[in-house]
């Protein structure tokens, strides 16, 4: 294991073997884009091109994308599309909760691009998803993947005081990488987030993820997961990042499956309680699995 990787090496010509993606089952993946497409909504599955789209989309599970489909950041590792965002849509939360019913799903995952243009990012909107979740689809857990909220813990409250089953919000990379990789992010304000969760909720459990190959080394990503059990992470994801265009940040190197493995068995060290370390990870990879073992049979 070299834990110096030198960023500044060649880069990879080719995908590795390792990395391989489903395709999607025609008849599941055409009536989940129906349902969507009828209730107008979004899922990030689409949105950013996740690579499970297949996997999750041929099991009838998908991530709702609220708050539009236009996000007020510029990461430069994601594919959804940056600008001005539209208004918010009063309706939103009861269309994703007649989806969610008509999916009949037993764990539903929520995110939203960044609204830095609303006085409280949005967090008004997640609360309304939440307890409409609740009130439409009884005994589905609910997870919710926020934006930082550029630090401010009001917002936080607002979503925490619906008591989602998971809170996740992702710091995606090394601090080190935050000027470029996420500029109008701060690495502090991630922290922040998943520290107040908890103190807003003690019983809350708590989730984040991070993306590997973007040139951090190994020992960055070992620091980053010391400071997400230092603010009392439960649930930790590690994927390989995939290059969705030459216009986003280029791929350093693939990380080798053994790497993946050697990181989840240092998580587990760590004390996170479960742990999803593989190329194709995505943060909500698995998502149903983790609520079923950490909630409903906790």
């Amino acid at each position: 294991m070299n834990s110096s990787f030198d960023p500044a090496s060649e880069r990879p010509k080719r995908r590795p073997s390792w990395i391989r993606v489903r395709a999607p089952d025609a008849a599941s993946y055409r009536w989940l884009k129906g349902l969507m497409r009828s209730k107008e909504l979004h899922t990030v599955c689409e949105e950013a091109h996740c690579p499970n789209i297949g996997e999750c989309w041929g099991n009838r599970t998908a991530t709702f994308l609220i708050l539009g489909d236009t996000c007020t950041r510029n990461c430069r590792f994601c594919d959804v599309k940056t600008g001005r965002p539209g208004p918010v849509d009063s309706q939103e939360a009861e269309r994703v909760a007649q989806a969610v019913r008509t999916m009949d799903l037993h764990h539903a995952v929520i995110t939203s691009v960044d609204r830095d243009d609303l006085s409280d990012g949005g967090a008004s909107v997640f609360a309304a998803v939440v307890r409409r979740i609740r009130k439409l689809q009884p005994g589905c857990t609910v997870e919710v993947l926020i934006p930082d909220f550029r630090g401010d813990v009001e917002p936080l409250r607002t979503v925490m005081e619906t008591h989602p089953d998971i809170l996740n919000h992702n710091v995606e990379t090394v601090p080190s990488l935050f000027p470029t990789i996420q500029p109008q992010c701060r690495y502090p304000w991630s922290l922040d987030v998943l520290r107040n969760a908890k103190e807003i909720w003690p019983q809350a459990v708590t989730k984040s993820g991070i993306m590997v190959g973007l040139g951090e080394t190994v020992d960055e990503v070992l620091d980053v997961m010391r400071d997400l059990r230092g603010v009392d992470v439960d649930i930790l994801t590690i994927g390989q990042y995939l290059q969705p265009s030459r216009e986003h940040a280029p791929i350093v190197r693939y990380y080798q499956p053994q790497e993946f493995q050697m990181l989840a068995e240092r998580a587990h060290q760590m004390g996170f309680r479960w742990v999803e370390s593989s190329p194709l990870v995505r943060s909500s990879y698995n998502a149903e699995a983790q609520a079923r073992a950490l909630i409903r049979d906790a």
